[in-house]
């Protein structure tokens, strides 16, 4: 067990470093380097760039500055911003909450309703709700996040009016529940409208495997009811694999929760 854990462990460090690799490499790759966005800005002489170029340590060679990133990034020392100029742990700190926020609201309304439609369309396979409920996932999981949200804010913000289309609060009002509740809906709603339909389905086949067994049999044979049955004993059982899936998904929130953030203008990550 132990050579096994040290395996894994070894394998996720040689991974994080190609990925850390490949990640430094991109910015490089880009025209104009990881300095670009300061060479598009008018009021920027080269004088200035060279200036910035040298105190970053842009000039050096590509490997040592690799290093030297790598170094910060261990010791927390994770440099300014290029767009405004603060300290990068400062802006993370800042913002991490509003993106926890938003993932964690998306990822309970995914599992409260993909558990229930799960359930449902397990009971009652090959329904029309079945069916309808196979189409339904199909179709959320081939939707882009960002077309989705754009839909939803063209009819709930500007069709109907009924929810804000952005931000996460009124700007220049007091802090209110109802407010950041009305603000938080439609982000969380999109974030998590592909994550039900992938509840959903595993949901639904984990409990068909459940309900064959001969214990929910027998628990019907002595006369228990069904909704017992099925949440009591069914359910128990069939939410083991769905743990696993709450872990393989929750990079997919993070990165689902990026996008969503800039359509909807949300102040997170």
């Amino acid at each position: 067990m132990h050579r096994y854990l040290l395996r894994r462990l070894l394998q996720t460090l040689v991974v994080l470093a190609l990925v850390s690799v490949v990640g430094f490499s991109v910015l490089h790759l880009a025209p104009g380097g990881p300095a670009a966005i300061y060479a598009m800005t008018p009021t920027m002489s080269a004088e200035d760039l060279d200036r910035l170029t040298r105190e970053l340590g842009l000039d050096r060679p590509v490997p040592e500055q690799y290093l030297r990133w790598v170094g910060g990034v261990l010791s927390g020392n994770w440099g300014r911003s290029y767009r405004d100029g603060r300290l990068v742990r400062e802006v993370v700190v800042d913002r991490i909450p509003a993106t926890m926020v938003l993932m964690l609201s998306a990822f309970t309304v995914a599992v409260a309703v993909g558990l229930f439609t799960g359930i449902v369309s397990a009971v009652r396979q090959y329904s029309l709700f079945d069916h309808l409920l196979t189409f339904g996932s199909m179709v959320a999981l081939s939707i882009p996040t960002f077309w989705l949200g754009l839909m939803a804010i063209y009819v709930f913000a500007v069709l109907l009016g009924v929810l804000p289309p952005g931000n996460m609060g009124t700007i220049g009002a007091d802090f209110a529940l109802g407010d950041r509740l009305r603000h938080l809906a439609l982000p969380a709603a999109t974030l998590g409208v592909v994550m039900v339909a992938t509840w959903s389905r595993y949901t639904r086949a984990a409990m068909l495997e459940v309900i064959r067994e001969d214990y929910i049999r027998t628990a019907r044979a002595k006369g228990v009811a069904a909704g017992a049955v099925i949440l009591k004993h069914a359910l128990k059982n069939a939410l083991i694999p769905l743990i696993t899936l709450a872990g393989l998904q929750l990079p997919l929130v993070f990165s689902g929760a990026l996008v969503t953030e800039t359509v909807f203008t949300w102040p997170g990550m």
